[in-house]
């Protein structure tokens, strides 16, 4: 069962402080250093810097405790820039590869960003704790608002889709659990947005082609 945190601002588990994040000496720090990702065993991938190459394999100095290894070209993926961290849309990314998609969703998972876009798709890491980011007054931020006026959420989708409806666009939600997803909470979640909608059950009707009959 999820365990409930005490009171808690919500916004800190949706919204990035940005000024955090492009801090100057941030990004002169990882220039200078030549940051790429490398293959770790115990990591998947870990940051490293490179030092000297011979042909087809590299010298790289690892950023975690200075120890330099040698990798294969084949074996190094770019870095994005600093920029880029905790970025909300995946498909932003300069660099896309699967070092890079993995260390976002690290990093936003871990300060507590479940919510992640990538293009289409969202994704969703389950925090195995209550998140105080469900409540009438979340919802009434997510009201009214595209998806890219706020933060990923479940909420965002849902508010999405019922745009679509309302124009006769598809609105199809597809949910695709993987085996420690609670995708049951989520699809209620969703439900919970769209019927907090006002008229929605009417807007549902007509968008099917029913209309209600008036009695004669």
């Amino acid at each position: 069962m999820a365990q409930r945190s005490g009171q808690e601002d919500p916004e800190r588990y949706l919204f990035v402080d940005r000024a955090v994040v492009c801090n100057p000496a941030t990004q002169a720090d990882w220039t200078a250093k030549k940051l790429v990702w490398i293959p770790s065993e115990r990591h998947g991938f870990e940051a490293a810097s490179i030092r000297e190459e011979h042909g087809d394999e590299v010298v790289v100095e690892l950023a975690e405790n200075s120890k330099k290894a040698m990798v294969n070209k084949d074996d190094i993926q770019k870095m994005n820039p600093p920029k880029f961290s905790k970025v909300e849309d995946m498909a932003e990314l300069t660099c896309l590869n699967e070092a890079s998609v993995l260390h976002n969703l690290k990093d936003r998972y871990y300060s507590g960003l479940i919510y992640t876009y990538s293009g289409l798709f969202c994704v969703v890491i389950n925090p195995y704790k209550y998140l105080p980011i469900y409540s009438e007054n979340i919802i009434e931020m997510y009201r009214g608002k595209k998806r890219h006026e706020m933060p990923p959420h479940i909420y965002a989708i849902s508010e999405s889709a019922y745009r679509c409806m309302l124009q006769g666009k598809s609105q199809l939600v597809m949910v695709y659990p993987s085996l420690y997803c609670n995708h049951q909470c989520h699809c209620t979640k969703y439900a919970h947005m769209f019927a907090t909608q006002g008229n929605c059950m009417n807007d549902l009707i007509q968008s099917t082609g029913t209309r209600k009959s008036k009695p004669t």
